[in-house]
């Protein structure tokens, strides 16, 4: 059985780790934004419990292996910027899809392709990943940029798959294969260095 506990990784700027229930204002800070949440596929967030009770289910799945889902703290301030996931894990298939949200504050400065770097290099080399998906709002640009810039492809378009607080919109469907992926996504994660 895969677990998920304890994992961690570095990139020059950024360390990728479990979430913790300290980070309940930061998390609450990012996913409340209604420019983060534009595009997400919920709503913003009310109240920070929902913060807390999203930090209590990825923890509890980090044993079972169910997804992954890391905090980005940035090493510089030690401050929660965004966070990234694997999930959707299809065994027979070495298939999973991925998930990233960043700060507006943090926006245009490399932090996602970073962290997706780092968090795809481990699912290939580490997970046995065959095939990675992505699904975005076709009006987020920024997004479909970091997603290209890592090799993804753009594989499909969905008609009004979505529906949040009453807005219809379409999905993106990217997807990337082990074969078809940079050679730095392909090594393993850098593990953390001394704190």
């Amino acid at each position: 059985m895969r677990s998920f506990e304890g994992l961690t990784l570095r990139t020059d700027r950024l360390l990728l780790r479990p979430s913790h229930e300290s980070d309940a204002p930061a998390l609450f800070a990012i996913f409340s934004d209604v420019r983060v949440a534009r595009y997400l596929s919920r709503s913003p967030w009310p109240d920070i419990e929902a913060a807390r009770r999203r930090i209590a289910r990825d923890v509890k799945a980090l044993p079972e292996g169910d997804y992954l889902c890391l905090m980005l703290e940035r090493a510089q301030d030690r401050r929660v910027i965004g966070e990234c996931s694997l999930f959707g894990f299809v065994e027979q298939c070495c298939r999973a899809e991925l998930g990233y949200a960043l700060a507006a504050e943090a926006w245009g400065h490399g932090f996602m392709h970073e962290a997706l770097t780092a968090l795809l290099g481990f699912g290939f080399a580490e997970l046995g990943l065959n095939r990675v998906e992505a699904d975005i709002d076709p009006r987020n640009e920024g997004s479909a940029r970091t997603l290209e810039r890592l090799g993804f492809v753009k594989e499909g378009h969905l008609r009004e798959r979505w529906i949040v607080a009453g807005e219809v919109s379409d999905s993106s469907l990217y997807g990337l294969l082990r074969a078809d992926c940079p050679a730095e996504l392909k090594q393993p994660a850098t593990p953390p260095g001394p704190p």
